[in-house]
């Protein structure tokens, strides 16, 4: 329910990732990648050709309560216009905020540049794919100014860390929206990671979410068991993903494919279902 690509910051293309879902017996994937659908049409060839069925999703990037938020998209029309400007909207906002950045860590003594950044991807990028700060942080690795990605993340890139940027984001309200309006069904992100159970019961009152992301790689059973409970509360589906990134440094980000997973249903009900308000 929750995969990266190439079209973001995941080390792997759309068809690899839907490969090794086949590979481990799941019975379907969701491309999930940051502000971006690029990966959804391979994924979906993918999926023919393997025999598993591909959610076309996004990750949706907003602020609220002074932290950044994520929100899960699944079943949108990929193809809708405004939707895709939309996208296109964040991914520059993402951009600005790289070069902010690179204007950071530059400030404290390390010599980085964003075509550094860039060519270490070691391919040309498409238009509508997105640079993240793993990416940052493979460069502050071969660089030497970080053993690995995550110490890259603690010393300069996660929230609070010296090269740390907040651009301004959008609500988690108007992604909901955005998702909606694109037909499709809108579930908030690993809500463990936010350390704030205040501001993720806010945020569930006040957007139009469908479901909360109540198992993740980076939750503990208590955590799960927290938003279980919202879930119910609020009558959201239970979902869960490994947020699958790839392996850098030898390391997986997150979780393997397949390492959290839900039962079939919680898609039919996804995709089926209207949105909560």
């Amino acid at each position: 329910m929750h995969t990266h690509t190439l079209a973001s910051d995941g080390m792997q293309s759309p068809a690899e990732n839907v490969r090794l879902a086949h590979e481990k017996g799941l019975a379907a994937v969701a491309i999930t990648d940051h502000d971006t659908v690029a990966g959804v049409a391979e994924a979906l060839e993918a999926g023919r050709k393997y025999g598993i069925t591909v959610v076309p999703g996004v990750e949706i990037s907003t602020r609220a309560g002074g932290k950044e938020i994520h929100v899960l998209g699944y079943y949108m029309d990929t193809q809708q216009e405004l939707f895709l400007s939309r996208l296109a909207e964040q991914r520059d906002t993402r951009a600005q905020r790289n070069e902010a950045i690179i204007a950071k860590l530059q400030a404290l003594g390390i010599e980085i540049t964003m075509d550094q950044v860039t060519a270490g991807i070691g391919r040309e990028l498409k238009p509508d794919e997105s640079v993240g700060r793993p990416h940052i942080a493979d460069e502050l690795v071969r660089l030497g100014a970080a053993v690995d990605m995550r110490d890259a993340f603690d010393k300069y890139l996660a929230e609070g860390a010296a090269a740390f940027i907040s651009p301004p984001r959008i609500t988690p309200e108007l992604a909901c929206d955005w998702i909606a309006e694109a037909g499709g069904a809108a579930v908030l992100a690993h809500p463990g990671i936010y350390g704030d159970d205040e501001l993720v019961r806010s945020i569930i009152e006040r957007s139009a979410l469908r479901g909360i992301e109540a198992y993740h790689s980076d939750h503990s059973p208590a955590d799960a068991e927290r938003y279980l409970a919202l879930a119910e509360e609020f009558g959201l589906l239970a979902t869960g993903g490994s947020d699958f990134h790839g392996a850098r440094q030898g390391v997986v980000f997150h979780g393997e494919i397949g390492s959290v997973s839900v039962p079939v249903d919680v898609l039919e009900q996804l995709r089926d279902k209207p949105k909560q308000h």
